[in-house]
């Protein structure tokens, strides 16, 4: 069995930790689970570092019981509350004329080089949207093809460095380190999304405890990511707030009894009408209310929700691009009849509530969608990448590498190294670009010269 790593997703209602390998037959093994009650996290942010590092300490504890494993690195899901994406683009020459990793690792470092990231900022993902070869028409897996020029255009994922030295802060109760983020919304999207949806174009909204985090898939990639600060608590809220009870009470009538479907046999004298909830302030006086006043507070809050997302995506110059439809996940989407509101909400668009895909194990049931962004987390980690891009470590995430047998070339004994030093001066690659052309022109002009010079020498000995 391979090395095994540790997943961990802070979500502001539960934090999750998740031992996992793969085994020999390449498939995800789950060794450890663990979900605890979250404290000290909110809209995403982490608001009190002891109390989060306390629950973070407590669930990489019990995974790592579960599993008799121990780990000093993590793999930590990242909220897209203070994140920014931004465009860029650069381009390389090819010297040795066939594509290989390396060049697309300098070509996706370049592009980064030239992004104009914000000082207080540091990047996540750089996330390819196309390449082109030789000014040819874009492609989305240039590997092994042969050229003399690759250029990319990428998407940039950034966020506040505050937020990551928080979430590092948190972790060092467990004595842990950040091995790699990821953007929750792009997890969610790897464990919900088959792969003619990320080729037609999907929006995966996953509905929170407190925030909403969706990311459209256009042609296999990212093409845009948002965070809205609102989800299922808000509901919780305003019950609590419009029938003057406790937020527990609350919270158990939104788990029961919340439904934005019609009640189809209210003749029916088995069916509950009425509960019993306790007074605000005052908890040992009961008051009974009827289940009728709750359905119109749930609809208020998801249809405000669903419609501010839904207007984000108009916003963002990216609805038309949603041919694949809407894909529903997270623990909202619990709440029947979320899926017929969504459908009135985005009208011509199909919606689906999906769960991520189910990782057989003895542990945990994955199909439930509060478990799309621990699921994703794993997936991003052990199974294969379906593109290349470049992770919060600045290192190359690549597709299956597939052996071909090269043409032989005088370049082929020099090694490339992996690491890339970049240009020291802002020119988006031109000078790079230009000392590699000025070489190959030195050593085209070179050749006739020494032809020159034996074809001399055998005259005079003639």
């Amino acid at each position: 069995m391979n090395t095994p790593i540790l997943a961990i997703d802070i979500g502001t209602t539960n934090i999750i930790s998740i031992v996992a390998a793969n085994d020999f037959n390449n498939k995800i093994n789950i060794l450890g689970v663990s979900k605890v009650k979250s404290e000290g996290v909110q809209k995403g942010n982490i608001v009190d570092i002891n109390l989060a590092g306390n629950c973070i300490k407590e669930s990489v504890y019990k995974a790592m019981s579960s599993s008799g494993s121990s780990m000093n690195k993590a793999i930590v899901s990242l909220s897209g509350a203070n994140t920014k994406t931004l465009r860029s683009n650069g381009s390389v020459n090819i010297p040795s004329g066939q594509i290989t990793q390396n060049e697309i690792k300098q070509v996706l470092k370049m592009a980064l080089y030239n992004a104009n990231i914000i000082p207080d900022y540091e990047v996540i993902h750089v996330l390819p949207i196309l390449f082109r070869v030789d000014d040819g028409s874009s492609i989305s897996n240039p590997l092994n093809m042969n050229g003399s020029r690759l250029e990319v255009l990428v998407n940039v994922i950034t966020t506040k460095k505050t937020s990551l030295i928080n979430i590092k802060n948190a972790l060092k109760a467990s004595n842990l380190e950040v091995d790699k983020f990821v953007l929750s919304g792009y997890a969610s999207a790897i464990s919900t999304l088959e792969n003619d949806q990320k080729k037609l174009g999907t929006v995966v909204i996953n509905l929170g405890g407190t925030t909403s985090q969706l990311v459209v898939y256009k042609d296999s990639t990212i093409i845009y990511n948002d965070f809205l600060p609102m989800g299922s608590e808000h509901i919780t809220n305003d019950i609590s707030v419009m029938l003057h009870t406790p937020y527990s009470a609350a919270n158990m009538v939104k788990k029961q009894y919340g439904t934005l479907l019609p009640n189809k046999d209210e003749d029916n004298e088995q069916n509950i009408k009425k509960v019993k909830l306790p007074l605000l302030g005052n908890e040992t006086e009961t008051k009974e209310i009827s289940l009728d006043q709750i359905q119109p507070i749930l609809h208020a809050r998801i249809e405000e929700i669903l419609s501010l997302i839904h207007d984000r995506l108009i916003e963002g110059g990216v609805i038309d691009n949603i041919d694949g439809g809407v894909i529903l996940t997270g623990g909202m989407t619990l709440i029947p009849g979320v899926k017929e509101l969504a459908s009135m909400i985005f009208e011509t668009l199909p919606v689906k509530v999906a769960n991520p895909k189910n990782i057989q194990n003895g542990y945990v049931d994955f199909n439930d969608p509060t478990m799309s962004t621990i699921v994703g987390l794993l997936l991003y980690e052990l199974s294969s990448s379906d593109g290349f891009e470049l992770d919060s470590n600045g290192e190359i995430k690549t597709k299956t590498v597939v052996n071909v047998n090269r043409m032989p070339h005088s370049e082929e004994s020099t090694p490339i190294k992996q690491k890339i030093e970049l240009p020291t001066n802002h020119s988006n690659g031109i000078n790079e670009i230009g000392t590699i052309k000025e070489k190959q022109e030195q050593k085209d002009e070179e050749k006739p010269k020494i032809m020159n010079k034996i074809f001399s020498k055998i005259s005079r000995w003639i």
